[in-house]
């Protein structure tokens, strides 16, 4: 039977140590925010993939962040296992995030509308540092000198802290409606039930059932399935209500029909990780494209492959207001509208949308866009 790890708050992670195995640790927290940052301004929306670190304790004595050693090297899980003292966090993600994104910001020569961190990772780095008999301050990693030495300014007895902090539980990946086993890769956040064709995710010590639907193909097609989100949302300060409005608001060569202002407006962001300079483009143009195809309320049939859904509906909600600055028009509008507007969800759904596997992309005719197989590959490690 498989099992599937969840995680209490934010994961905590420790760099691999090089130190003496007599020497006690001392392990240094950082905060680390991994996503992508995403910026509104009067002609256009700029983006960028984010990978920083910060001190979690404000110290004179130790480096201002991990560098690139969070990228570079193995990290595992701060597990009780691991001996040593870990020093507790004193600032709050939120007193750090904001220098993060000022680091970032900086070099926006242009007023900022609006700003929105997507797909992001929070979690916290321990460094592991040994107080050597010489009197100095080793880094564990490199087992290096540090570059401070220990004196009456650096008393490493008044930080708080204590054995590792984190705490794992499992949780066995069986069909709570059948009994079967759930299928999930790695990075899934969402595992599914191919016997009864129900999806499932973690929600505290639980699974609860999510709801989904596909769109379906026949089965001799070469399809793959993507995993989005569908949002339905109230919006003020533009009017968003129908299919007819989104037409409206964004221009579009095509003329009013009556019955389209019947149809419903409804978001649509990608459920799964790509690089930044493609995802919002992505959620623009399915819901620009706005599908409205009769859907199959399950998983699509076994025969097909389904892409994983690794990134949650929270951060495609947070997409929401970007995805309207991105295609309202003129462009003047958005620099008087997009402070005022307000959007709220209220329902969302999980559909797998069919795209044709071809050699080097996948392709929806329907709403004439292309994925390559490789921003799919490279976004592995977002």
């Amino acid at each position: 039977m498989k099992s599937y790890l969840t995680a209490k708050g934010v994961f905590h992670y420790v760099l691999p140590s090089s130190a003496p195995p007599d020497q006690h640790l001392i392990y240094f927290p950082y905060w680390r925010f991994k996503g992508m940052l995403f910026s509104c301004l009067p002609d256009r929306i700029n983006e960028r993939f984010v990978d920083v670190s910060h001190q979690a304790i404000g110290s004179m004595h130790f480096p201002f962040s991990v560098g690139f050693r969070s990228q570079a090297l193995k990290l595992r899980f701060a597990t009780s296992d691991i001996s040593g003292r870990f020093l507790t966090p004193v600032l709050k993600f939120e007193e750090v995030v904001d220098q993060f994104i000022a680091r970032f910001s900086r070099d926006i020569r242009a007023p900022i509308l609006h700003q929105a961190r997507i797909g992001e990772a929070v979690s916290i780095i321990y460094a592991p540092y040994y107080a050597a008999d010489d009197g100095r301050l080793y880094d564990a990693v490199l087992n290096e000198p540090a570059p401070t030495t220990l004196s009456e300014t650096l008393d490493l007895n008044a930080f708080a802290g204590g054995p590792a902090p984190l705490r794992i539980d499992f949780l066995a990946t069986l069909c709570p409606h059948c009994g079967w086993d759930l299928e999930g890769r790695r990075d899934s956040l969402v595992l599914s039930c191919r016997n009864c064709h129900r999806a499932w995710k973690a929600r505290g010590k639980r699974l609860a059932e999510l709801k989904l639907a596909h769109l379906p193909r026949p089965p001799e097609a070469n399809i793959r399935y993507l995993p989005f989100w569908r949002i339905a949302a109230e919006v003020s300060g533009v009017p968003l209500k129908s299919y007819a409005d989104m037409v409206r608001a964004a221009n579009l060569p095509k003329v009013c029909q009556p019955e389209w202002e019947k149809i419903g407006f409804r978001f649509w962001g990608p459920a799964f990780k790509v690089r930044p300079q493609f995802y919002l483009r992505l959620a623009t143009s399915v819901t620009l494209s706005q599908p409205v195809e009769k859907l199959a309320p399950q998983l699509p049939p076994a025969a097909f492959a389904t892409h994983p859904v690794n990134l949650p509906i929270s951060e495609a909600v947070d997409t929401l207001k970007l995805n309207i600055a991105s295609f309202l028009t003129p462009r003047e509008r958005v620099v008087e509208r997009l402070p005022q507007i307000e959007v709220t969800p209220r329902k969302y759904l999980l559909v797998y949308l069919p795209f044709e596997e071809r050699h080097h992309e996948y392709v929806h005719t329907g709403m004439n866009l292309a994925i390559q197989k490789n921003q799919l590959q490279l976004a592995a490690n977002l």
